[in-house]
């Protein structure tokens, strides 16, 4: 049986979202987290989390630590609330609770990439013990994030530097103004340096932020952007996206 405290070492600071359509397993579950969890939300349906994922990263800055949800919803079913979740942060830690008859949804949601299954009726012992590897990975990844944002200013190319802290753009040694939308892509794209943002990604994110950016936009503000950077700072992969040049290709 897993000792309890040592669930609690792991999730005492975390956020959890539990989504789920049965009011009685819902609110009986969610009891138990709070529990362990600082802050314990939940939803009724997909949609409805889906609203609550981004009110929470509006207050708080962040999303939420891990999504607990079922697979038989209203208005967004797991699959299609799992995806809707990657395509606004791709590196959220998803544990899905299906029934035996749920077999047809498990194949998209672990090419999706979720962390794990639970089978219904719940066994809480199963539960904990899940969430506690869950919570586990959530600590070893926090680790690694803070060791990626000590790297606070970005290279770009030739002399241009963005500091992630101050919001700054600077182009041999002078300050260059950003507006607002400017800064938030520059902000995304260098989270994450050499990666791909596809134009859903970069429109969910602004949508996420309660701001609002649409893909053909999205190509005008690139364009407005490049003429404030040395060339070859923003790269444009065709058909898929945008990104940040690593120095090292340069």
């Amino acid at each position: 049986m897993l000792n309890s405290k040592e669930l609690l070492v792991h999730t005492k600071n975390l956020s959890i979202l539990f989504v789920e359509d049965h009011d009685d397993l819902r609110e009986n579950t969610r009891e138990i987290l709070k529990t362990f969890f600082n802050q314990v939300d939940s939803a009724k349906n997909g949609e409805e989390a889906i609203k609550k994922y981004k009110e929470f990263y509006a207050k708080e800055s962040k999303y939420y630590d891990i999504i607990l949800s079922d697979i038989q919803m209203p208005k967004l079913n797991g699959v299609e609330l799992v995806e809707t979740i990657y395509g606004i942060n791709p590196k959220q830690i998803v544990i899905i609770i299906s029934a035996y008859d749920d077999t047809k949804y498990l194949l998209p949601l672990i090419n999706l990439g979720i962390e794990q299954f639970i089978k219904k009726p719940i066994d809480y012992q199963d539960l904990l013990k899940v969430l506690l590897r869950a919570s586990k990975k959530v600590g070893t990844k926090d680790t690694q994030n803070s060791t990626q944002n000590n790297q606070t200013i970005i290279k770009l190319n030739g002399s241009a530097t963005f500091n992630k802290e101050t919001n700054i753009l600077q182009v041999n040694g002078s300050m260059v103004t950003l507006t607002k939308y400017e800064i938030i892509f520059l902000q995304l794209l260098s989270d994450n340096v050499g990666k791909i943002y596809s134009n859903k990604d970069i429109t969910d994110y602004y949508n996420s932020i309660n701001e609002s950016l649409d893909i053909i936009n999205v190509r005008k503000l690139v364009s407005k952007l490049r003429k404030k950077l040395p060339e070859n700072c923003i790269e444009s992969i065709y058909g898929i996206g945008y990104r940040i040049v690593p120095h090292s290709e340069k």
